[in-house]
């Protein structure tokens, strides 16, 4: 089965900016945090920026049980990060207790809050 899901858009180009340096994803407990506590039900309005939480609020209903049905999180590797004008968008590879695994991304963090958060692929 294959989940595409974005809880924010993001405009393409954006994500097309130029890589950042070689450096090692900064992200991960944040995105750990936002994935097992969405499987729950819960959008995090203290990690997620207004038009993500609503977004994410919005979607919530259909993308808690497709987060239940992978199960917990396996593994998370860092895989690259992306230069945007808005900031950096880590992206990272997750695999699920079931076997599946997805790229997921977030970034472009004001505050402690990040705008873009979502998975693909």
């Amino acid at each position: 089965m294959r989940i595409r899901m974005m809880l924010a858009g993001v405009a393409a180009a954006g994500l097309m900016a130029f890589p950042a340096m070689a450096e090692d994803g900064q992200y991960a407990p944040q995105l750990t945090r936002i994935i097992d506590e969405a499987a729950r039900g819960t959008c995090l309005a203290a990690l997620m920026a207004q038009p993500l939480l609503d977004a994410c609020n919005g979607q919530i209903a259909g993308m808690s049980p497709a987060l239940q049905a992978l199960g917990g999180i396996d593994t998370m590797t860092f895989v690259s990060v992306r230069d945007t004008p808005e900031g950096k968008v880590e992206t990272y590879s997750v695999k699920f207790a079931s076997g599946q695994t997805m790229n997921w991304f977030i970034g472009q963090e004001s505050d402690g809050k990040f705008s873009v958060v979502g998975a693909g692929g």
